[in-house]
């Protein structure tokens, strides 16, 4: 940290404005150690009530990733077939049944989230891609390289890695250490002006 309470020009280019969504990947193995230590520091990010909704495959066998690409759109098999790791990020749709653990100190929270599927499903979809986002950061503050993304049949991701139809995927992120040769340019991002207004 720094004296002024934020962290360090090097550690924000890695986490942000130096990161960058791979396509293409070293020859490098991720070992299952990085794997639990990203959710370790992942899992710290806030949820309401803590929530905590998202549920993940991490598929790094070549069965497992063979089973995955023909539900992904064309575009998307060869780099996910090349990743060492890819994760399927999902969120549990009875999530709140773990609301007992993870807020003990208000119980009834199980029973306001179940009461309205609508409302429950809502708060798990926008819980988990919050926790998608910090899942991101993580992997970045670990040294590896993400490749998030959509472009894949959900449903049948869903009926083949998911069967007993408690979960609902969110999206996709390959993991791995990237080939900086297969960075396209940076593309452009909104100016606050554009994006943003102080009321």
């Amino acid at each position: 940290m720094t004296n002024s309470g934020t962290i360090d020009k090097s550690a924000l280019a890695q986490l942000f404005f130096e990161a960058r969504t791979h396509n293409a990947w070293r020859d490098e193995p991720v070992s299952d150690d990085s794997l639990r230590a990203l959710y370790d520091m992942m899992k710290w990010g806030p949820t309401s009530a803590n929530c905590s909704p998202t549920r993940i495959l991490f598929l790094k066998s070549e069965a497992q990733k063979r089973q995955l690409e023909p539900m992904l759109m064309e575009g998307n098999r060869a780099k996910t077939m090349a990743a060492p790791v890819v994760a399927i990020l999902a969120w549990e749709r009875k999530f709140y049944d773990r609301m007992g653990f993870l807020f003990p100190h208000a119980p009834a929270m199980r029973d306001f989230f179940a009461k309205e599927a609508n409302h429950g499903e809502t708060s798990a979809l926008r819980n988990a891609s919050l926790q998608g986002g910090y899942f991101i950061l993580a992997a970045r503050a670990l040294g590896l390289d993400c490749g998030p993304m959509s472009g894949f049949d959900a449903r049948a991701v869903e009926a083949h890695f998911f069967p007993d139809g408690d979960c609902r995927v969110n999206f996709l992120c390959n993991l791995g250490h990237g080939d900086p040769a297969g960075v396209r340019p940076r593309s452009p991002r909104l100016d606050f002006d554009d994006a943003c207004r102080i009321l």
